[in-house]
């Protein structure tokens, strides 16, 4: 019986939280509730984590190479498409960069930059593929918790912003994370390729600057929230959460900078070159196979 009031009680909570959702999204792929996204990430931690390497375990490593490339720079035309999309539906077009509320109206410049939110959300499961990759191929140290965390985390809340909130200021961080993607995956791309072009990506270590000048621009840009006198943001609760998101892979990536660059675990045969040069003891010992396709997003 106390099994059964609980589950009512759940229930009816649920129902009274999804009325405030936003009803244009109601027949959208993957929108009619959290429960299908839930079971996609969970299916997702346990292959990448579990499952595919056991799979793998006496099994040769997969040759992906072709399939890299492509991948990758699909990627790479699809984020020059949202970052394309986030400009005409609001960015570039009529937002203020400070307090943009949400236009739930069914013009279309607004189901336009719903729309763009939507394909953004979906995005985050293609990109799930690069954890997969790391496992087919038998790159197990790839798979940190910073990165498992990172493609688990992103469609699980994006999920709750295109079901209430698709537009406004909590979608200039998709904006900025589509030009960094666009940069991230050219590089992995162009090192998919293979040796010949290994030499003229001594920028790696770049890769993760930009992914801390972006976290801060986020946290920046999201926390004026909390210096204006006047802002109806509808939901000031994803306000918070992505003030704390810009927090939290500020201080993992920071941490992330410190071990793979700072202590030289990371860095790319080039520069690793010039560093054993420098240091004929020998004292430095990097992973020379980590540059390629070593994604820190």
């Amino acid at each position: 019986m106390e099994f059964t009031d609980l589950k009512t009680k759940a229930i009816g909570m649920y129902d009274e939280f999804i009325q405030h959702a936003d009803s244009r999204t109601d027949n959208w792929m993957l929108m009619s509730s959290p429960l299908p996204q839930t079971i996609i990430i969970t299916a997702y931690i346990y292959f990448v984590t579990s499952l595919g390497p056991r799979l793998m375990e006496n099994r040769k490593a997969f040759d992906l190479k072709n399939v890299l490339v492509v991948y990758n720079f699909g990627v790479v035309a699809l984020s020059v498409y949202m970052c394309y999309e986030y400009v005409m539906s609001g960015w570039g077009t009529g937002y203020t960069f400070r307090c943009d509320p949400v236009d739930y109206s069914n013009s279309p410049q607004a189901l336009r930059m719903a729309a763009t939110c939507w394909l953004y959300y979906f995005s985050k499961f293609i990109e799930m593929l690069d954890t997969v990759f790391f496992v087919l191929r038998k790159k197990n140290s790839q798979v940190t918790f910073l990165h498992v965390y990172h493609h688990s985390i992103m469609p699980f809340t994006w999920w709750f912003g295109v079901r209430f909130a698709a537009g406004g200021q909590g979608t200039f961080h998709a904006m900025l994370n589509c030009i960094v993607h666009v940069i991230m995956y050219t590089y992995y791309g162009l090192s998919a390729l293979g040796p010949a072009y290994q030499k003229f990506l001594w920028w790696k270590k770049y890769l993760t600057t930009i992914q801390l000048i972006q976290f801060v621009i986020v946290t920046t840009h999201i926390f004026q929230y909390f210096f204006m006198k006047d802002c109806p943001y509808q939901f000031p609760i994803f306000v918070y959460i992505i003030g704390l998101y810009g927090l939290v892979f500020l201080f993992l990536f920071l941490n992330f900078w410190y071990h793979a660059y700072t202590k030289g675990k990371r860095l790319p045969k080039v520069l690793q070159n010039q560093r054993w040069a420098h240091h004929s003891n020998g004292v430095i010992n990097g992973n020379t196979n980590s540059m390629q396709h070593d994604k820190d997003d």
